[in-house]
Parts: structure tokens; C-alpha cells; sequence
């Protein structure tokens, strides 16, 4: 199981109080069909983070785990699954970090969430031209705001797609091996039955 990044183009809030800066958006949208670098389009299901929401997340700056700027543990990292998507809040730091981000939000250079993680239950339907992927569950790592919200990890959910046929076509392997013995016993049976009745 390999960690992939999705990334999502839509506009960020940025809030000021007396005590600091909050940034809000969506890391991810449900029920939208993305087009994964021309292969197959892949969606997210209504509570496919759900029950990874309430783990240890990060949030950082474009996918950099050396640059957090929120962490639901510390309480400056806020996700919730709402009708739309995946729901974020980060509490910016008074770090040159946090302070560059909301510069970069306020002026419209940053547009942009994504999330890193590993997919834990799919389905694949290939009766269509493209195939599509609906992402059922995710181990949520980390959400980040990117500078260039992209596809990065094609080749990983590529990859899905190969072991999900693979195993598709052992299953069906597996399954015409027990029919063909299933049969081959039967053909036994009667044969035996012919043999003593004469």
C-alpha cells in the first residue's frame, strides 16, 4: 500500500482574529468524477474518510513534512466530512511559514488543497471506455496547501488499477478451476453409477 496525493482546485477562506489566522477549504470533493492523467477517472464516496479523521493528521505546505502548519492532535488542525467533502480548518503559526501562506492566500498565488494517503477499500468498474475508480476509504496522512494543485501520483493509482484486474483475473481463474472440477466430479459420479448398474 503506497501513499498518493489528489489535489483539488477551489477557493481557500482565509479568516483573521485577534488571536491569529485560519485558513478553510475542501481537501477533497465528493461524488466528483477527476480524470486521472487520461487512465481511468476516480471518485471519492461519502465517508471514505470517516473513520480516519479522528487519527494524528498533518497539515503542511505543499506535501513537505518539514513545513506543518496544523496537526489535529495539537487541536490547529480541524477536519470534518460534510455533504460536500472533506472539510479543513488549520489555525495558521506565527512562523514565516504561516505568515508567507496567508500572504500567498490573500494575493490568489495559492489556490489549492490536496491530501496524501493510502486507499484502504475501492471498487473498480471497467464496463465503461474508462475505467473508474471509487475510493471508498483512505488512511488520511496529511492535507497540504499546494502551489500546484496536480495529479502527481498517476503511476501509483496505476498501479491499483493492475492489482485490481490481477486479482479480478484470479478470481475468475479461481472460479472456472472449481466449476471445471465441479463438473469433472459429477461426470465421475455418473460414470460410476453406469459402470455398477451394470
Amino acid at each position: 500500500m503506497t501513499m498518493e496525493r489528489r489535489a483539488l482546485v477551489r477557493p481557500l477562506d482565509l479568516r483573521s482574529a485577534s488571536d491569529g489566522q485560519t485558513i478553510a477549504g475542501y481537501a477533497a470533493v465528493f461524488g466528483a468524477a477527476a480524470d486521472i492523467g487520461g487512465q481511468f477517472r476516480e471518485i471519492i464516496a461519502p465517508g471514505a474518510f470517516q473513520g480516519t479523521i479522528a487519527g494524528d493528521v498533518r497539515a503542511l505546505i505543499d506535501h513537505d513534512s518539514g513545513r506543518v502548519i496544523g496537526r489535529t492532535a495539537a487541536g490547529t488542525l480541524r477536519l470534518a466530512e460534510d455533504d460536500v467533502g472533506l472539510a479543513v480548518e488549520i489555525d495558521l503559526p506565527d512562523t514565516q511559514d504561516g505568515r508567507d501562506l496567508a500572504t500567498l492566500i490573500a494575493r490568489g498565488d495559492i489556490s489549492g488543497m490536496s491530501f496524501g494517503f493510502i486507499v484502504t477499500r475501492q471498487f473498480w468498474d471497467e464496463t465503461g471506455d474508462i475505467p473508474v475508480r471509487t475510493i471508498q476509504a483512505v488512511d488520511l496522512r496529511e492535507v497540504s496547501a499546494v502551489a500546484f494543485p496536480a495529479y502527481d501520483d498517476t503511476s501509483l493509482a496505476l498501479r491499483s488499477l493492475e492489482s485490481a484486474r490481477r486479482e479480478r483475473r484470479q478470481h475468475n481463474f479461481r472460479a472456472a478451476a472449481s466449476r471445471v472440477l465441479a463438473r469433472k466430479v459429477s461426470i465421475d459420479l455418473r460414470t460410476r453409477r453406469l459402470v455398477s448398474k451394470a
